[in-house]
């Protein structure tokens, strides 16, 4: 009997240890996958965040790039023309009252003549980039004819942008001199802070110069206009009598200069040759009286 029940307890024990074995191995196993859930979770995690950072990243390099200011195109336009027009004055009066009309003014304007038949004269004027073409076609529109039209533009956008970059530049340089002026405090050393300032402020002054010259041609186009006018005379009736007349008078005059030309060579002639005309004179007097007293004695004999 003792040792059935020895059996029993044995065989139980066996069985409370096989099953806190399985227990343990389940335990085991549920531990395993949960450290991989969380490993995985937690490389999730860190690509999420990766990914997180890199598209606020981009989104921030998106937003540097759309507050970066571009500058807009800068062109300096110019303009040549030649034009033939009816009536000069009334067409000068004109382009004068359109250039005030679009904002502009006049730089140059000189008018010349040759005798009644031509009359020319050139003008140059600044205009407002924006009403440039307008101008333009009003122009061309006070024209008999086009002669000629020349229209050239000028990029230097990018001369611009390098330019204002430089005077940045330059800025900065000339805040740091100055700062290093203030604490020198060798004469040597302040005396070539002070060289080195005054090159670099010469420098800014010359960038900013052609920084303005750039500006002004680019905000005011120049326009350049020479005007013809060719008159054409056609004489009336009276005109044409006037001129029959004139050419009388003319003709007139003419002869009578002749005449007298002819009558001043003749006495200029004769007074000239006085001697050989006395001494011909005189020669042909006795060859006559010769020639007669001859006869008388044939005659007489």
């Amino acid at each position: 009997m003792k040792k059935v029940i020895g059996l029993i307890v044995f065989l139980s024990l066996i069985f409370f240890l096989a099953a806190c074995s399985a227990n343990s191995k389940s335990e085991e196993s549920k531990m395993s996958s949960d450290s991989s859930a969380g490993v995985d979770s937690g490389k999730s995690a860190i690509e999420e965040k990766s990914q997180v950072s890199f598209d606020n990243n981009a989104k921030q390099e998106k937003a540097a790039q759309t507050d970066m200011v571009v500058p807009n195109q800068m062109v300096i336009y110019q303009a040549d023309l030649q034009l033939r027009v009816k009536k000069f004055e009334e067409t000068l009066q004109n382009i004068e009252e359109q250039v005030s009309k679009y904002g502009g003014y006049i730089s140059e304007s000189n008018v010349s003549k040759d005798g009644v038949e031509q009359v020319s004269g050139q003008i140059t004027v600044r205009i407002p980039q924006k009403n440039f073409q307008a101008f333009l076609h009003d122009a061309e529109g006070q024209a008999a004819e086009v002669l000629q039209r020349n229209l050239t533009g000028t990029d230097v956008t990018e001369e611009y942008v390098d330019l204002d970059s430089r005077l940045k530049s330059k800025r900065v340089v000339e805040e740091r001199l100055t700062s290093f002026m203030q604490s020198a405090q060798k004469t040597e050393d302040l005396l070539k802070i002070s060289a080195d300032l005054a090159a670099v402020q010469e420098e800014i002054e010359t960038i900013q110069g052609r920084i303005k010259y750039l500006e002004n041609q680019t905000s005011l186009s120049t326009v350049h206009i020479v005007l013809y006018e060719n008159k054409v005379i056609v004489p009336n009736l009276e005109d044409e009598d006037l001129n029959t007349w004139d050419k009388t008078k003319k003709q007139f005059m003419k002869s009578t200069n002749m005449l007298l030309a002819a009558i001043s060579g003749l006495f200029v002639f004769i007074v000239g040759n006085i001697p050989i005309i006395v001494l011909l004179a005189v020669a042909s007097v006795f060859i006559y009286l010769y020639i007669k007293k001859s006869r008388k004695r044939n005659g007489n004999g």
